[in-house]
């Protein structure tokens, strides 16, 4: 039998496999959250709105379920590359149903640029909200934008990873703070800060703008030295975990490194 592989450093836990010694446990997660999306996105084409930041991923698969989509990108990120427009919207710039994609450059924290309950959906994956660090504004404009008893999906970083992250940096007397804080920003070695929720703080920061929480959950609630494990001894055991995954009963809300959440405007 295979020896398991050491946990993780939480430092270790990056969005992205390339190099990455968790490489096995990076695809099962993509893989889950493709399989969430899927699930999530609204049966009937509709105007969805990615503030993702994801390069695409969320984007292309709204799209490709049939969605008309907004997808809004960092222009710092994007005059790099070539051919990039400086501003405003390629293509026709037209957001009805069925007209595929319109690339949108500019802060996915300000949406100024959109009008008042235009948007169906709203997909705010890959910790984008823990990156904003006066994540109340952002949200708030989600709300703005979304029509009544449109949807949000949304994942951040969770109390579970900012808790692991200050304990291996040693920072003691950040983590002693952490149960009273109201607002919990958390440094990563590479000089970046998140913002991490407990589920009760996300649910009272949707409930403040007028969003209701329909479900709040993991990301993944399987961890990455068990999905590592599984996939080094059967590699064709994918398909099965992230069934598991996506039918495991609904369980502690605070597990797991990032929490993903689903609500809607009232």
């Amino acid at each position: 039998m295979p020896a398991r592989p050491p946990e993780p450093t939480i430092a270790s836990l990056r969005d992205s496999p390339e190099g990455d010694a968790l490489a096995r446990y990076w695809r099962f997660y993509w893989a889950v959250a493709d399989a969430q999306l899927a699930r999530w996105l609204p049966r009937r084409p509709s105007r969805v709105l990615d503030i993702s930041g994801d390069h695409g991923r969320c984007a292309e698969r709204a799209a490709e379920a049939g969605h008309s989509v907004v997808e809004v990108r960092d222009p710092l990120l994007a005059r790099r590359t070539a051919g990039a427009p400086a501003d405003g919207a390629s293509g026709d710039g037209r957001a009805g149903p069925g007209n595929g994609t319109v690339k949108i450059l500019g802060d996915s924290g300000s949406l100024a640029f959109l009008g008042d309950a235009s948007m169906d959906a709203v997909l705010a994956e890959n910790r984008v909200l823990s990156r904003h660090l006066a994540t109340e504004e952002t949200v708030a404009e989600i709300a703005r934008v979304l029509r009544p008893g449109g949807r949000v999906l949304l994942c951040v970083d969770s109390l579970t990873l900012g808790m692991a992250l200050l304990a291996e940096q040693s920072h003691w007397a950040h983590l002693s703070d952490v149960p009273s804080a109201e607002v919990v920003l958390v440094p990563w070695p590479d000089g970046t800060i998140t913002r991490c929720f407990g589920a009760d703080q996300l649910r009272e920061l949707l409930a403040e703008v007028g969003l209701e929480v329909c479900w709040i959950r993991p990301r993944t609630a399987l961890s990455p030295s068990t999905v590592e494990h599984v996939l080094s001894s059967s590699p064709d055991a994918l398909p099965r975990l992230v069934r598991t995954e996506l039918n495991a009963p609904a369980g502690d809300e605070s597990l797991g490194f990032h929490l993903l959440a689903s609500a809607k405007r009232l």
